[in-house]
């Protein structure tokens, strides 16, 4: 029989625990108008980022049940717990309203626009799971928008304001992130000398297309964070812009390894898991943090 570690460990893979990572999106606001040490603001962070990561397990547990099929056709995806059957279908049905109720515990007392966010986020995953990822291209700019609400979520839940600035390098880093996924799972199925990509939109010829499309998301960004350090904006919030500079080739050499890695076959389907367990990005991440800190 198993054991209740084991049963503990299915439940989170399930759950996904792993992807509340993305979830950190709703600090951003924070971070970037320096009001993360502020014990209130920091408060309904918490709160806003708990509720997102019940509602995220709740659509990926939904979209387990949708890509049923699927999942079990794909290599990796079939070891999934309900693909495999280590979890039955019932323990999702159970599952899915318990974890909604428990984020609109956590969003009850938040500003309402909080809510709209994330009631938001919910019919544009159901959107998503249902129809839009067999789009070709639909499917990563909804990924992409999906990870720029979570932005504007925290933003309206400590009720801070969102540049247009971070909002545009949001909207091209992510869409590059969400390019590098399809160009991975392009790339594995061209290698499997498959046709396409099982309950996607793409063919096995997309990749080179794909990769040039994500590149150049991903260079618009760092573009975009250039202009703001040029722009009179960044004046506002740091005594010392001209630091931030040190961040630009800090961005290129991230988003370039990430690219050459996918190229070369090196890079997990999921980025997050990457930038979770490549002690490069960790590296990268603490000097880009550095350099605001300085500026600040």
């Amino acid at each position: 029989m198993a054991s209740p570690r084991a049963g503990v460990v299915t439940l989170a893979r399930a759950l996904r625990l792993v992807q509340w990572a993305k979830n950190l999106l709703v600090f951003v606001p924070l971070l970037t108008s320096h009001r993360i040490l502020e014990r209130e603001a920091l408060t309904l962070g918490v709160r806003a980022f708990l509720a997102f990561s019940l509602v995220a397990s709740a659509v990926y547990l939904a979209n387990d049940l949708v890509d049923l099929e699927d999942d079990r056709r794909h290599p990796e995806k079939r070891l999934r717990p309900f693909a495999s059957g280590e979890l039955p279908v019932t323990a999702a049905v159970w599952l899915i309203p318990l974890l909604i109720a428990g984020a609109v515990a956590l969003a009850w007392g938040l500003p309402p626009q909080f809510g709209m966010y994330l009631a938001a986020y919910v019919g544009a995953n159901l959107l998503y799971s249902l129809a839009a990822k067999r789009v070709a291209l639909l499917d990563v700019f909804m990924l992409a928008g999906l990870y720029t609400m979570r932005i504007l979520a925290g933003a309206a839940a400590a009720e801070v304001p969102v540049s247009h600035w971070l909002l545009a390098f949001s909207m091209f880093a992510f869409l590059s992130l969400a390019i590098a996924k399809r160009f991975v799972e392009v790339a594995n199925v061209a290698a499997r000398a498959e046709a396409g990509v099982a309950g996607r939109g793409y063919l096995a010829g997309d990749g080179p297309l794909l990769g040039m499309l994500g590149t150049a998301a991903g260079y618009l960004s760092v573009l975009v964070f250039a202009l703001y350090i040029t722009s009179r904006d960044v004046v506002v919030l740091y005594r010392s812009p001209a630091l931030l500079w040190f961040a630009v080739p800090l961005l290129l050499y991230w988003i370039s390894r990430v690219w050459l890695l996918a190229h070369r076959g090196a890079l997990h389907e999921d980025p997050v898991v990457f930038a979770l367990t490549d002690a490069q990005s960790y590296a990268v991440g603490a000097a880009i943090l550095l350099a605001i800190w300085a500026a600040t």
